[in-house]
């Protein structure tokens, strides 16, 4: 940044991204029309469109590399879901297009940014040599 302040941490920005995206899928979810199908989707959109904020916190203090990355296969998990709802929602026209497109691809980025990073680590892990119990 040319004005002297430090960039921040990419860990920082994808976390603030999901959380962006989760205070978006509320809002959403807020504006789903008060049917049956509607008051169902809304519930499983709102509990998997919010969980990714929790479990990326959670995989950053990760106890280890394999903590790490189950934790972000569980975002990657919810994400999916959080997805497969949002096509549900444009599918059944309960909400227009225009409204639902921006969200989607948002998640199916943060879907591709969170499958890289869990591959990223995966290889990562495979790198280092096994650590070896001192002899007692």
């Amino acid at each position: 940044m040319s004005n002297g302040e430090p960039r921040p941490h990419p860990a920082d920005i994808l976390s603030d991204r999901i959380l962006d995206c989760a205070a978006r899928v509320g809002k959403l979810v807020d504006a789903i029309p008060d049917t049956r199908l509607g008051r169902h989707i809304a519930a499983q959109l709102v509990r998997s469109g919010t969980s990714p904020v929790g479990n990326y916190e959670e995989a950053r203090s990760g106890e280890s590399r394999r903590d790490f990355v189950h934790k972000l296969g569980i975002c990657l998990k919810e994400l999916r879901e959080s997805r497969g709802w949002i096509r549900l929602l444009i599918r059944t026209e309960l909400l227009p297009l225009k409204k639902l497109q921006p969200l989607l691809d948002e998640c199916e980025q943060l879907m591709n940014i969170i499958g890289r990073s869990i591959v990223t680590a995966k290889r990562a892990g495979m790198k280092e040599k096994p650590r070896r119990r001192p002899k007692t």
